[in-house]
């Protein structure tokens, strides 16, 4: 029997949604191979973080304590030493900015094979079949590892682990060398824009083209302040300088998992759709009623939206 190692993540002082996630990826494998999940929380707040996520499925949490942010070095030196420790079949990190900065070079460093960006995970003990999605998601391509293998998982594709656990939580003794260190976080400096981070929204109002005009987005603020949301677009509203970045819900933008997502005038492009399917609910406000994003809209009304926000807001006020 050989474990699976899921590498957690954290943002200034916060466990991301992926750290949850990837708990029941791992746990599916684990499952399926008849092995144990082994979490590994490195840097932050390690105590806090393992109490969070000690989660039904998990069977041992690794703390490793060194420094608050995350650091290249530091994580590619103690996931390194965690799979020289536990042998591992499988080492399961986000496929987030911090992911994708260290799965690799783990990855070259233990002679490794490296699949990034999967959108599902399967195994008959033996072989891995990983699930990936080219082209805006509009092809599904499957890679098959024979062998032990590192994989990065694509946020919002496995549900959030639920229930409280019994995992033996204790602290790993990581020999960091500290001459590898070539960069330290020393601080954070919010850029322009970075007024809001709409993956932290529990409601968001995302707009898309057909608003038709820039000063038309004001009905979309109303109908956002009187739901207490947070608004969200399409990447055609950044690409026309009437949002700033940071609001672009999308394979370019940003993914989000909000409890309601209302899209409001979006077609429901692949790119689009990738970064906001994994909401808990989805409503869909379009004149056009083979769009897209009518067919995964929970709730979806065929009308002008300019009829039906003002009535939306008039309702919520």
């Amino acid at each position: 029997m050989t474990d699976v190692l899921a590498v957690t993540d954290h943002r200034r002082g916060d466990l991301r949604d992926v750290s949850y996630e990837i708990i029941t990826a791992g746990r599916q494998l684990a499952d399926e191979t008849g092995a144990d999940l082994h979490l590994a929380v490195i840097s932050g707040t390690v105590d806090e973080f393992a109490d969070k996520l000690d989660r039904e499925g998990v069977d041992v949490i690794h703390t490793v304590d060194v420094g608050e942010e995350f650091n290249h070095n530091v994580y590619t030196q103690v996931v390194t030493q965690l799979y020289d420790d536990l042998a591992p079949q499988y080492v399961l990190t986000p496929n987030s900015v911090n992911g994708l900065d260290y799965a690799p070079a783990v990855a070259n460093r233990l002679g490794l094979p490296i699949v990034t960006d999967t959108v599902d995970l399967d195994t008959d003990g033996e072989t891995l079949i990983a699930t990936r999605e080219m082209y805006g998601g509009k092809v599904e391509t499957t890679t098959e590892l024979a062998d032990n293998a590192v994989v990065t998982i694509r946020s919002a594709e496995w549900p959030a682990a639920e229930g409280t656990g019994d995992a033996a939580i204790g602290a790993f003794d990581a020999e960091i060398d500290e001459s590898q260190q070539g960069s330290t976080v020393t601080g954070f400096e919010e850029v322009g824009g970075g007024d809001v981070d709409i993956s932290e929204a529990d409601v968001l109002v995302s707009v898309g083209r057909g608003i038709e005009e820039e000063e038309n987005l004001e009905i979309i603020e109303d109908l956002a302040d009187a739901l207490d949301a947070t608004v969200s677009s399409s990447r055609p509203i950044v690409d026309n300088g009437w949002l700033p970045k940071n609001r672009q819900v999308g394979q370019s933008g940003k993914v989000v998992t909000p409890d309601v997502y209302i899209a409001i005038g979006i077609s429901g492009a692949v790119q689009h759709v990738a970064g906001m399917k994994g909401s808990d609910t989805i409503v869909a406000i379009n004149t056009d009623p083979n769009a897209p994003i009518m067919d995964i809209a929970d709730y979806a009304i065929h009308d002008d939206l300019f009829d039906v926000v003002p009535a939306l807001t008039e309702e919520f006020q």
